[in-house]
């Protein structure tokens, strides 16, 4: 009896918050990758994606610093990752 007791309440309370948890986990935005190029709001460079964090958050090495661009300036549109921020915004991030 309170094997079966033991397995309703794990199928009742602990599976479903287990399954919401995953589920809150921030995703990268869409195609951002190591290795592709990130350009800016106005078409210029940035420079390659070096990592992706935990945040989805592009990390791209500019003027010798590594920058995190958030993963809410970024979109993917016509093979391009573009964030809506400037260098200049970005560099001012850090």
């Amino acid at each position: 009896m309170k094997k079966s007791w033991l397995g309703f309440v794990m199928c009742a309370f602990i599976l479903p918050a287990a399954a919401q948890a995953q589920s809150d986990a921030v995703a990268p935005a869409a195609g951002v990758e190591k290795g592709k190029m990130l350009v800016a709001a106005n078409g210029s460079r940035l420079g390659v994606i070096y990592r992706v964090g935990p945040d989805g958050s592009a990390q791209v090495i500019i003027d010798g610093r590594m920058v995190a661009v958030p993963a809410n300036t970024i979109s993917a549109a016509d093979g391009k990752l573009t964030t809506s921020l400037t260098k200049s915004q970005v560099l001012a991030l850090h």
